[in-house]
């Protein structure tokens, strides 16, 4: 897989917009929790005030709660706010209990100062608040205060007042143990519900503090979740255009390297192979780049950042996070261990299967003629019921996976109820808190889930991935050397000199010592039993395969030297098999000479003897051809090959027994035309029937890879014992 990342490269900056807005989409998904919380614990417990720092607090109350300060911070306390008098009638409207008497108001201070004060008049609100409390519930004419009982009627503050300095400061210091046990966030809290009450008193609205803090943390909400919707969309955006992207650069280049294969590559890779690798493989690779950027990426982001904010609610609970993960990361372990072989299985069965399929569509009129549908049926059947049931494993293993996870998430939801319950009641932590810190766990584990879902993705395509380079990293045999020689003017000699060739990795020669000239102007054919060499011997000369040794000329230059699109340019080869693309009669006659015109189509038409059938189609030129030319007979399709050979105006000819399927009137009439066409050009033909080549300026024979015999039909007939069977098996001796 990490060899194909450089298919990356082209989108490195999409690549790293995605990353930012990944970034951007996690952080605004770990803040939504965050600020939940803040409306369960500020808004509604709290009421909307945020700290024990009240903005305003009437004169009477500012002197109670200074009663259980330091003298230090009594004087921060009393440096931080303004003494506004009854007669100011400015802020009568906005505080009603000033008309009876003064209050202090909270001049512009610094968040620094401030959070210093909320635990020191948290603190004493508390104190304060406690002591009141307890005078409410006196019974019998008795208060209980730190296990004391004194008189109700009794004004505790001015006793505290009256105490010496000493004896006030231990009270503070006990009093101060049991509060700090709470935790800062349950001391501002309770200092909260003191404030509200000052503010009741003075007069103002709280309801309205409470509504506006609710609807201006909401409205953060609202906006928080549509930059994370906006950076979904963006990152699935340029996800799938660089998943797209490098699908496509990857199928290029494998097409690309795939057409520079010659014939000994093809013998490595099927075609089924090499279009699944093509197709199935590389689709598996572009689902994971683009789930990979996805969750890759994201799902670390939201995993740390997930823990981060956690144990900032809550480090008591951070065991319930850890022993979730380790869950989970035993769950993915069995599940990868499991899973991998299988994913390296079914792209094997996905190749069997495209095999079988190839097979059965290409050969059907064969499969009918001899009655074996049965077999075949089974045979597809088999290979689609190996897939499926391995499918059908891996499948069975991810649906088990998702109830395993969504029970692990429940029974960590229960956890966490339950032990954030016992610390509510314990007042160690905020109802909000344990919320945020449910929904964040939730955050942790879904990241571990996206991470687990790649680990299933990721085996597979890699083993795609592999199978992809195992095409690119193929060598060509047969490549151009650095400086290729050009020919300024070709005439078309092709000479061979001392040619042997063998395939790769067997022991001996299939062709060998093969020397012969083929002269412009003059026809060279090749005749020989079945296997004997012909047509590889005729593939060596457009180099798809290379001698073993010895040498093939061009004009006097061995064509190793010459640049394979230049050598290619000079030859018009007509196969075995007539090849023609879906398209029309005039697309694939182009296809040798997309600049040709209509006369010149016209006239390749005459000479091949094509015309005949296509003046009968409707559409003359421009007639449909199916794929492989499967709407027109073997002969048609024969001589629209050759057509399309003339059509590009070679100086050589190559015809691989391409006459095989014309009748006899049709072969002569093509040939005696071509030769008065294109009197200057080299012909090469290979052929079975001895009618096509008896006029043939040179006659090669071959048997078992050498040349037995070279010469005009009548030197053959007189001197090659091969050459004579293979007349006689034909035609009589007064026919020869």
């Amino acid at each position: 897989m990490i060899k194909l990342l450089k298919y990356l490269k082209p989108y490195t900056v999409f690549l790293l917009v995605a990353i930012a807005l990944l970034f951007v989409q996690a952080m605004s998904e770990l803040a939504l929790p965050d600020y939940m919380s803040r409306i369960v614990n500020t808004g509604i417990q709290q009421g909307g005030i945020i700290d024990s720092v009240p903005e305003v607090i009437r004169q009477s109350s500012f002197e109670k709660i200074k009663l259980f300060m330091t003298n230090e911070q009594s004087e921060k306390v009393i440096n931080s706010y303004e003494l506004i008098s009854s007669d100011d009638v400015e802020y009568l409207k906005d505080y009603p209990a000033l008309k009876d008497e003064d209050i202090y108001l909270l001049k512009d201070i610094d968040e620094e100062l401030k959070s210093e004060l909320n635990i020191i008049i948290g603190k004493a609100f508390i104190t304060v608040s406690g002591i009141q409390k307890a005078k409410t519930e006196a019974k019998n004419g008795f208060m209980e205060l730190n296990g004391m009982k004194i008189p109700a009627n009794i004004d505790i503050f001015n006793i505290i007042k009256t105490l010496p300095e000493n004896q006030r400061i231990k009270m503070m210091e006990n009093v101060d143990k049991q509060i700090e046990a709470m935790g800062t966030s349950m001391i501002n809290q309770m200092g909260v519900a003191a404030v509200k009450e000052e503010y009741m008193a003075i007069g103002i609205d709280t309801d309205k503090i409470q509504s506006s803090y609710i609807t201006k943390t909401g409205l953060y909400m609202l906006l928080i979740a549509f930059l994370s919707a906006a950076s979904t969309v963006m990152v699935g955006l340029l996800a799938a255009r660089i998943g797209a992207g490098s699908a496509r650069d990857i199928r290029r280049d494998v097409f690309t390297k795939v057409e520079n294969f010659s014939n000994s590559e093809f013998v490595k890779f099927s075609t089924a192979s090499l279009i699944t690798r093509t197709t199935n493989d590389i689709t598996q690779i572009q689902l994971v780049i683009v789930m990979m950027i996805r969750m890759i990426f994201y799902a670390p982001i939201m995993g740390v950042g997930g823990i981060i904010r956690a144990l900032d609610k809550s480090t008591s609970m951070s065991w319930i996070i850890a022993l979730a993960v380790i869950i989970l990361l035993g769950l993915i372990m069995i599940v990868f261990s499991v899973a991998l072989p299988k994913f390296k299985r079914i792209q094997k069965l996905i190749d069997k299967l495209n095999l079988v399929t190839r097979e059965n569509l290409s050969g059907l009129m064969v499969i009918r003629a001899f009655n074996t549908q049965n077999f075949e049926e089974n045979r597809f059947d088999k290979a689609n019921k190996d897939v499926t049931k391995t499918n059908l494993f891996v499948n069975r293993l991810m649906v088990v996976m998702m109830p395993a996870m969504m029970l692990i998430m429940n029974g960590i939801t229960l956890l966490i109820v339950w032990v954030g319950a016992h610390q509510i009641a314990e007042s160690s932590m905020q109802v909000g808190d344990m919320m945020a810190f449910m929904q964040y766990a939730m955050q942790i584990i879904f990241s571990f889930l996206m991470m687990s879902i790649m680990f299933i993705l990721i085996p597979r395509a890699s083993v795609s991935a592999n199978r992809i380079h195992e095409v690119l990293k193929v060598e060509p045999e047969i490549k151009d050397i650095d400086n290729p020689v050009h020919i300024d003017k070709v005439d078309g000699e092709i000479e061979f000199k001392n040619v042997c060739f063998k395939f790769p990795g067997a022991e001996e020669n299939m062709l060998k010592d093969i020397s012969f000239i083929a002269k412009p102007g003059q026809t060279t054919a090749i005749i020989g039993s079945t296997g004997s060499g012909k047509s590889t011997l005729i593939n060596m000369i457009p180099r798809f395969y290379d001698v073993t040794a010895g040498e093939i000329l061009l004009d006097g230059v061995d064509i190793r030297k010459l640049n394979q699109k230049e050598l290619r340019d000079q030859i018009g080869y007509v196969p075995q098999k007539g090849i023609l693309f879906s398209g029309t009669i005039e697309s694939n006659l182009k296809y040798a000479d997309k600049n040709a015109s209509h006369e010149e189509i016209l006239k390749a038409s005459e000479i091949a003897q094509a015309m005949e059938f296509i003046d009968e189609k409707e559409e003359k030129f421009q007639s449909p051809i199916s794929q492989g030319g499967s709407n027109v007979s073997g002969g048609q399709k024969q001589r629209l090959s050759i057509a399309r050979a003339i059509v590009k105006k070679p100086k050589v000819y190559i015809f691989d027994d391409s006459f095989s399927a014309l009748d006899f009137k049709t072969d002569s009439m093509l040939r005696r035309k071509l030769k008065q066409e294109t009197s200057d050009s080299t012909f090469i033909i290979v052929a079975q029937r001895i009618s096509t080549i008896v006029n043939a300026d040179q006659i090669l024979v071959l048997d078992e890879g050498n040349i037995v015999g070279k010469g005009t039909h009548k030197e053959l007939m007189e001197s090659c014992k091969t050459y004579q069977e293979i007349a006689l098996s034909q035609l009589s001796r007064e026919e020869l």
